[in-house]
């Protein structure tokens, strides 16, 4: 009796890791074919408005990266208000977020059931036009209100990602909570691009933090790094 359990025991051993494997795949999965119908909405939009990204309504920080989802959502088949049930925009990944009030902290709610996040797993690269403290000068990289056409490297250029690469962390791969409150480097998101292809990608986080250079869509990687920020 007890050589069987040992050896259930190594077996289930043996299973786990590629039962989790298997999950982590299919997330990730779904994860993608969420963002290419997500890029192929918003370059539907973008045809229709003159080739040109839309800035966002208000410059609440949140906002700024999830309103574009209220002025697309209507070129994949969603009408009405935003809600939890707006599965195209639900990474299944999206389990937690990592939020700082007085110390980083783990909050085990998913970014597309909380309405500050209009029920978003996703987020558009509109860090150009973030004006809240303390970025109210600051010229960082993104691309609303640009043209797509005057994106010089599309193949590069991240259109909409997971809401942890603007740090940098990861659903996919969760290391605890992010050193210093910021992130990790090489942090493995799902990424689409302007050129509508969908990848999971590495994303480069810089150590050396200033107080307007600490989270990963302040600036654009160094080279080796598959994306960018910035369209020029």
């Amino acid at each position: 009796m007890l050589v069987v359990i040992a050896i259930i025991a190594i077996l289930a051993g043996l299973l786990f890791p590629s039962l989790n494997r298997a999950k982590a795949n299919a997330q990730r999965t779904i994860c993608l074919n969420n963002l290419k119908q997500i890029n192929l909405g918003v370059h539907m939009y973008a045809d229709e408005h003159n080739n040109v990204l839309s800035l966002s309504s208000t410059n609440k920080s949140s906002d700024v990266w999830t309103d574009y989802k209220s002025w697309m959502k209507g070129y994949v088949g969603l009408n009405g208000a935003s809600s939890p049930q707006d599965t195209l925009f639900a990474c299944p990944a999206d389990t937690f977020r990592y939020e700082a009030g007085g110390r980083m902290e783990r909050v085990p709610e998913g970014a597309h059931l909380q309405s500050k996040y209009n029920y978003s797993s996703y987020v558009f690269n509109s860090g150009n036009i973030r004006r809240d403290p303390p970025f109210l000068n600051e010229p960082f990289p993104g691309i609303a209100g640009v043209n797509l056409a005057s994106i010089k490297t599309p193949t590069k250029t991240v259109l909409i990602t997971e809401w942890p690469a603007l740090d940098p962390y990861s659903w996919h791969q969760p290391q605890g909570i992010p050193p210093r409150q910021f992130g990790y480097n090489d942090a493995p998101n799902m990424v689409s691009f302007v050129d509508g292809h969908v990848q999971y990608t590495k994303i480069f986080w810089d150590a050396n933090i200033t107080p307007h250079h600490f989270e990963a869509w302040h600036y654009d990687p160094p080279s080796g790094y598959d994306y960018r920020w910035s369209g020029d």
